[in-house]
């Protein structure tokens, strides 16, 4: 491979790298925000402030961690076997 046709691949793949992980942060920043709004809804409709936003909040980033981790951990399967992500 010449030296111009490296620079280009490694280009590639950090700009790759970049936008699956700006993905992730969207990802998680949605999932998040989803479950605070659920929760002030939920304390607005049940009287119970703050008790519900705060649960839904916590609950919300519980499941975008395991989202990241399991997204993360699918794509270093993927590329420890040499594998291209189709997701």
């Amino acid at each position: 491979m010449s030296l111009p046709a490296k620079k280009k691949a490694q280009y590639t793949r950090s700009l790759n790298s970049y936008a699956r992980y700006s993905g992730m942060a969207f990802e998680m920043f949605f999932i998040i925000a989803a479950g605070a709004f659920g929760g002030v809804k939920l304390d607005e409709w049940l009287h119970t402030k703050p008790i519900l936003t705060l649960t839904c909040s916590l609950l919300g980033v519980a499941i975008a961690f395991y989202v990241i981790i399991r997204d993360v951990l699918r794509t270093n399967h993927h590329s420890d076997h040499g594998e291209k992500n189709t997701d």
